[in-house]
């Protein structure tokens, strides 16, 4: 399956652990409008990045905030 980058929606969190990730983890994995996702823990602004064709930026912020974590669209 190809990825079409029109469709991946990038974010800096304040998600820093293992622990945290696996708490978003059963949120968006549980999104059936989420095709794929990732954080990069690595990253100084522990990038996520989320590939969907019907989730705006907005709607993805409220879901990770309202787990009390900070979220912020990257844009270039």
């Amino acid at each position: 399956m190809e990825t079409d980058f029109n469709n991946i929606l990038i974010f800096g969190t304040n998600i820093k652990t293992e622990k945290e990730k696996q708490i978003i983890s059963k949120l968006l994995n549980t999104n059936p409008a989420i095709e794929q996702w990732n954080i990069d823990l690595e990253d100084i602004d522990s990038v996520l990045r989320i590939e969907s064709k019907s989730l705006h930026a907005q709607e993805i912020i409220k879901m990770i905030t309202a787990e009390d974590f900070k979220c912020a669209e990257l844009t270039e």
